[in-house]
C-alpha cells in the first residue's frame, strides 16, 4: 500500500515556502491508494460495516462464484460439501441457517478461502466438529467469525489438537462477539490455560447457552470456571454431562454457584459421580435460589435414597425450580417414600423425571398420592421401572382427581404379568392415564408438548398418545364406564 506523504518535499529550496503554505490548505486530505484486490492478503485491513454493506447484496450464487476464486487464489480445492450447502441453502436477509464443516479437514489456506462467504452470510449455526482445524487456521477462522459476527451458534467440538493460540482465539470471540449466543466445546479436554482463558472471557461475554460436555473438568479447572460464572449475568444454560464431576470439590463448586448466581436458568450435570453428598451441597445452594434456576437435571448420578433425605429438606422451600430429573438413579421405593410429602408441600416443580430409578408399585402408589395432592405437576416420566397392575391401578386413581397433569409417561411395553388377565388389566389402565392427560391438556389449554421438557424425553407426545389409544379403544370404552 502507498500513500502520498505530507512531508514529501521537493527538493528546491525556492519553492519549500510554497510547499508549507500548500501542506497548510490541505491539512487532513489523505491519498490513498491500494494494491489490486488479489494482492491483497487479508480482506481484515477493509472496514467490516461497509464489507457487509456491500456483500449482504450478493446472491448464493455471487457468493459460490467469489469463493471458488478465493479457493483458486490460496491455492485449494473448492469443497463440494459447501457448494452443494451454499446452492441449497435458502438466503432471507443476508442470513442462512447453517454451515456444516463437520469433518471437513482445514488447514491455513482453506480457512483463509472461506472467509468471502463468513463475510456475505449471516449463519444461524456454523458447525466445525471435527473438523481437524490446524492451529493457525483454527485462530485464523475463529478470528473472521468474530470479526464479521457470521454466527449465533458455533459448535467445536471433537478438535482435541486444539492449541494455545485456537484457545486464546476462541476466548477472544467469546469475550467480543455481541451476536454468538450459545457454543458447544465438547470432548475436548479443557486444561488450565484453555479454562482461565474460557473463564477471563465469560466475565463479560453475552453467550446465552454454554455446553462442555466430557471436557475433563473436574478438579481446578471447574473451580476456575465457577469463579468467573458466580458473577456473570448473561449466561442462562449451562450443560456438564460427562465431566466425571465427583461430590466432594466438584459438588462444593457448583453449590457455590447456585449460591451466587441468580440468572444461570438450567444446569445439566447428567452422567458424573455427584452422589448423596455432591446432591446435599446442591440443596444448599438451590435454598438460596429465589430468582434463577428452573431446570437442574441429575440423570445417572449415583445418588440413592440417602440424597433424597437433603431434596426432601430443601423441597418445601423451593420457588423457581420447576424442572428436576433424577432419572437412572437408584432412588428405589424408600427415596420415593421420602420426597412425598415433600412434594406435595413444594408449589414450584412441573415436570419430575424418574425413569429407570428401580421403583415398583410401591412407590408407584407413594407417587400416586403426591399427583392426588399436587396442583400444579405437569409432567411425569416413569419409563423403565417395575410398574405393574397395582401401580397403574393407583395412578389412575389418581389421576381421576389430579387436573394439572398433562404427560405421564410410562414403557409402551409394560412389565409381564403372571396372565393373560392381568396383563388386558394393565392395557386398560394405561388407557385411561394417556385419555385423562389428554383431558387435563385439553381443559387447562396445555398442549402435551409443553415449553421446558426434560432431554430426550420428548419423542412421544401426542401422537403416541393417540396410536396407543386406537390400539386399546375397547379397553378404554370400559375404562371410561368404571370412571363414570
Amino acid at each position: 500500500m502507498t500513500r502520498c506523504s505530507d512531508n514529501d518535499e521537493q527538493s528546491d529550496d525556492g519553492t519549500e515556502k510554497a510547499n508549507k503554505n500548500q501542506k497548510k490548505r490541505s491539512k487532513g486530505e489523505k491519498h490513498v491508494s491500494f494494491p489490486p484486490d488479489e494482492q491483497i492478503v487479508s480482506g481484515f485491513a477493509e472496514h467490516k460495516n461497509a464489507d457487509r454493506e456491500a456483500d449482504s447484496c450478493l446472491t448464493l450464487t455471487e457468493v459460490m462464484v467469489a469463493y471458488q476464486q478465493s479457493c483458486s487464489r490460496h491455492q485449494v480445492q473448492p469443497r463440494a460439501h459447501i457448494l452443494q450447502q451454499l446452492q441449497q441453502g435458502v438466503c432471507v436477509g443476508g442470513g442462512v441457517k447453517c454451515l456444516d464443516l463437520k469433518g471437513e479437514r482445514l488447514d491455513h489456506r482453506s480457512c483463509e478461502a472461506l472467509e468471502v462467504i463468513l463475510k456475505s452470510l449471516h449463519f444461524d449455526f456454523i458447525n466445525l466438529q471435527a473438523a481437524q482445524l490446524e492451529e493457525n487456521g483454527a485462530s485464523s477462522l475463529l478470528d473472521m467469525i468474530l470479526y464479521y459476527e457470521s454466527t449465533t451458534h458455533l459448535d467445536i467440538s471433537d478438535n482435541s489438537s486444539m492449541g494455545t493460540s485456537c484457545w486464546r482465539a476462541l476466548a477472544h470471540l467469546i469475550k467480543q462477539s455481541v451476536r454468538l449466543s450459545r457454543l458447544d466445546v465438547c470432548n475436548v479436554p479443557v486444561g488450565d490455560y484453555p479454562a482461565q482463558s474460557l473463564s477471563k472471557a465469560l466475565l463479560t461475554s453475552q453467550l446465552t447457552v454454554l455446553h462442555l460436555h466430557n471436557a475433563q473438568l473436574s478438579g481446578m479447572p471447574l473451580y476456575t470456571l465457577v469463579g468467573a460464572l458466580k458473577s456473570n449475568k448473561a449466561l442462562q444454560e449451562l450443560h456438564l454431562t460427562n465431566n466425571l464431576l465427583n461430590s466432594y470439590q466438584d459438588a462444593l463448586q457448583l453449590g457455590d454457584l447456585l449460591r451466587y448466581n441468580t440468572t444461570l436458568l438450567t444446569l445439566e450435570l447428567s452422567n458424573n459421580s455427584v452422589a448423596d453428598a455432591g446432591l446435599e451441597e446442591l440443596c444448599e445452594g438451590l435454598r438460596r435460589q429465589t430468582a434463577g434456576l428452573k431446570v437442574l437435571l441429575l440423570r445417572n448420578n449415583q445418588i440413592t435414597a440417602n440424597g433424597m433425605v437433603h431434596l426432601a429438606q430443601v423441597l418445601p422451600v423451593l420457588k423457581v425450580l420447576q424442572v428436576l430429573d433424577l432419572g437412572e438413579n437408584l432412588l428405589g421405593n424408600k427415596g420415593i417414600q421420602v420426597i412425598r410429602e415433600p412434594l406435595m408441600v413444594n408449589c414450584s416443580v412441573l415436570q419430575l423425571g424418574l425413569a429407570q430409578a428401580s421403583i415398583t408399585c410401591e412407590g408407584a402408589v407413594a407417587l400416586a398420592e403426591f399427583l392426588a395432592e399436587s396442583r400444579q405437576i405437569q409432567q411425569l416420566d416413569l419409563r423403565q421401572n417395575e410398574v405393574k397392575v397395582g401401580g397403574l391401578m393407583a395412578l389412575c386413581l389418581a389421576l381421576r382427581i389430579n387436573r394439572s397433569l398433562v404427560s405421564l409417561d410410562l414403557d409402551h411395553i409394560p412389565p409381564q404379568e403372571q396372565d393373560d388377565f392381568l396383563t388386558e388389566t394393565q392395557m386398560r389402565f394405561q388407557s385411561e392415564i394417556i385419555q385423562r392427560c389428554l383431558a387435563n391438556a385439553s381443559r387447562s389449554h396445555l398442549a402435551a408438548d409443553t415449553s421446558e421438557t426434560l432431554p430426550a424425553e420428548a419423542d412421544r407426545r401426542a401422537d403416541s398418545m393417540s396410536a396407543a389409544c386406537a390400539r386399546t379403544h375397547t379397553h378404554a370404552r370400559d375404562a371410561e364406564g368404571e370412571a363414570g
